[in-house]
């Protein structure tokens, strides 16, 4: 990929069109700590995108995906993930006995690394074999997932009730266990259902250089 090339505009209106969400979310929330621990890998994703810019560009089927994923932490943070007003409602609706928007987040969890996992082994040629790749974009989040568990467990060691909102666990017992779980599905389904775009996007990309 050559380093000269110019910005995206779609890459732009993704950019700015986050920042105002990150915007949005940091005013008034519903405590500054949760906030600041629920947006930051967020603001570390998009910073380690921006810095290997011009040296790796993705998809633009990855970029989006991200995007949403980081929509999904930053709203997380706005509202924390066990009082999403949303899931509040179809928490009534279908008479849930906690708000699952954590799973939803565990869900990206999956599903934006695995399609992130599989670019790079392809494009930079780290795996031999399609299956080796797809179980491979399966393992890469879940380890993750499993590191990320370890960080919340730290986190809420270090500082004591004022990390439960961060936690979100609601009581449930099993919290961890389905987190992880639905990272699982999360990244099966994008590998499913994504996987011949994002080889599209990939051979388009190559022709263009």
């Amino acid at each position: 990929m050559s380093e000269n090339k110019s910005i995206s505009r779609f890459h732009i209106f993704l950019l700015i069109s986050l920042f105002l969400v990150f915007v949005w979310s940091a005013i008034k929330p519903h405590d500054y700590f949760t906030w600041f621990l629920e947006v930051l890998p967020a603001v570390s994703a998009v910073a380690i995108f921006a810095f290997f810019y011009n040296r790796f560009r993705f998809t633009n089927l990855v970029y989006t995906i991200v995007w949403f994923h980081c929509v999904v932490l930053i709203v997380g943070g706005k509202y924390t993930y066990a009082e999403m007003p949303l899931f509040d409602y179809f928490k009534e609706v279908f008479g849930w006995t906690r708000n699952n928007y954590d799973k939803v987040g565990h869900f990206m969890q999956g599903f934006s690394p695995a399609l992130i996992a599989r670019e790079v082994f392809i494009r930079q040629n780290i795996v031999n074999g399609k299956w080796w790749t797809l179980f491979l974009a399966v393992a890469v989040p879940l380890a993750f997932s499993a590191f990320y568990e370890f960080v919340e467990w730290w986190i809420a060691a270090a500082t004591g009730d004022s990390a439960e909102a961060f936690l979100g666990t609601q009581g449930y017992q099993w919290d961890t266990q389905t987190d992880m779980f639905m990272c699982f599905i999360g990244s099966i389904l994008a590998l499913i259902s994504l996987s011949g775009w994002q080889t599209k996007q990939m051979r388009e990309a190559k022709n263009e250089d």
